[in-house]
């Protein structure tokens, strides 16, 4: 690799490797003595999320262990060997788990029809019961900041609610905790370091169902958006981060029955029928990092527990 191009790719690691462990801080993600189950699809977010766990959990102050957990659905051209290959590469746990969910799927689901949604819950419940049997006190998945935010507005234009992925839940059997350690990451630098690591790549597309055409349309709509507004998809995801409820319209989630003027002047009160000024802010990634380990800085601060 040229000297420009490892410098790149040093830096894009580094970046990875930083938001990861802001992320993993920010929410809590892991404790010291947690077994995490790493749910690895063979697609580019789960190879990075397993390869930046895994020198996270070299360098971090505290111990943690991992396991890979790989569902083999039974479709037809399945690659099984893949997986299996380059998980026997590294120095890691794992379990491959064989489920003919495909043919259920099939059986259920009109030619033609999408497929993703019934797939996708049959999967969660078997993830869920191997996490049991596993022992495993999390399990991590590899949604990132993009993914987010598309649900973000799946759920605006299609659900009627504001409502995204959150980084840490209770899973909804009640049983376990889902983390998604990627959430500050950007699919983009994925993207790059997944073709920068030359990870087995497994197509998605075995099962021969549409894509989600409504998250393609709203992926292609923020593209667009980055492209032509640099920094409204970063400002998005800070909005997400910095919500008002005094400002919505929750009954649930503000109590607005008991407002009242108490004579109390208030910076974040409304400002009745003034526009409010909207402050254009620039956000910039920054690609500086003052330390060969900044991707655990964060962890150290906090050690995780």
């Amino acid at each position: 690799m040229a000297n420009s191009s490892q410098y790149s790719f040093n830096k894009l690691q580094k970046r990875i490797r930083r938001e990861t462990g802001k992320a993993i801080q920010d929410f809590g993600m892991i404790e010291d003595g947690d077994h995490i189950m790493v749910c690895l699809s063979g697609g580019k977010d789960s190879y990075t999320l397993l390869d930046t766990l895994m020198y996270l959990q070299r360098v971090a102050p505290i111990k943690f262990s991992l396991v890979a957990v790989n569902l083999d659905q039974k479709q037809p051209g399945f690659p099984e060997h893949v997986l299996p290959n380059y998980l026997d590469s590294l120095d890691v746990d794992y379990k491959i788990v064989e489920e003919d969910t495909y043919s259920i799927v099939k059986d259920k689901i009109p030619e033609g029809k999408t497929t993703c949604s019934l797939c996708s819950r049959l999967r969660r419940g078997i993830l869920y019961r191997t996490a049991k049997e596993l022992k495993a006190t999390k399990i991590a998945l590899g949604h990132h900041r993009d993914d987010m935010i598309e649900t973000l507005f799946l759920n605006l234009f299609h659900g009627g609610k504001l409502k995204s992925m959150p980084p840490k839940l209770a899973s909804d059997n009640g049983e376990h905790i889902v983390i998604r350690p990627l959430a500050y990451n950007k699919e983009k630098d994925i993207e790059q370091y997944s073709q920068a690591m030359e990870f087995p790549i497994i197509p998605c597309n075995l099962c021969g169902s549409q894509e989600n055409l409504q998250r393609k349309q709203i992926k292609q709509m923020l593209n667009q958006w980055d492209r032509q507004f640099p920094g409204r998809v970063e400002s998005i995801f800070t909005a997400m981060q910095n919500v008002a409820p005094s400002h919505l319209a929750d009954n649930n989630l503000f109590d607005f029955l008991s407002v009242m003027a108490d004579g109390v002047a208030k910076e974040d009160g409304d400002k009745a029928f003034d526009d409010e000024p909207i402050q254009n802010k620039q956000f910039v990634a920054s690609d500086d990092y003052d330390s060969e380990n900044s991707g655990v800085q964060s962890i150290s601060i906090k050690q995780l527990a």
